[in-house]
């Protein structure tokens, strides 16, 4: 699997990202998501990239939290719904990655002027 730079925008700022070409259309997909929740943070009145970049965080992590403990029944429906284990497995892989790859982009994002990471 060959790796490839892509180029993103998030919260304004334009970030190079590496990926394969099988993980891209996730990756952009999960960018387009941070970025439109850390816009909608910007919106409710946080005016640091910083602080809405945390507060965009926490509502996937609280998301992605809700998912996974959903009911067993929901569980079970999903896979007789097409999806069989095999499949959620590598699913749940590439949710570690992207999460990964928001905790790098974190650690990373600054305010325009502060080239400072963010410390968590």
């Amino acid at each position: 699997m060959s790796q490839r730079r892509i180029e993103v925008t998030l919260a304004g700022q334009k970030i190079a990202l590496a990926t394969s070409a099988e993980h891209e259309p996730l990756l952009r997909a999960a960018c387009t998501l941070v970025d439109e929740q850390i816009q909608l943070a910007i919106n409710g009145g946080n005016r640091s990239i910083e602080r809405a970049s945390m507060m965009a965080a926490l509502k996937i992590a609280g998301d992605l939290i809700t998912l996974k403990n959903a009911t067993p029944d929901t569980n079970t429906q999903s896979i007789s719904s097409g999806i069989n284990s095999e499949e959620m497995i590598r699913l749940q892989s590439e949710i570690r990655s992207l999460e990964d790859q928001v905790d790098a982009l974190m650690q990373t994002l600054s305010l325009p002027g502060s080239p400072r990471p963010i410390v968590p």
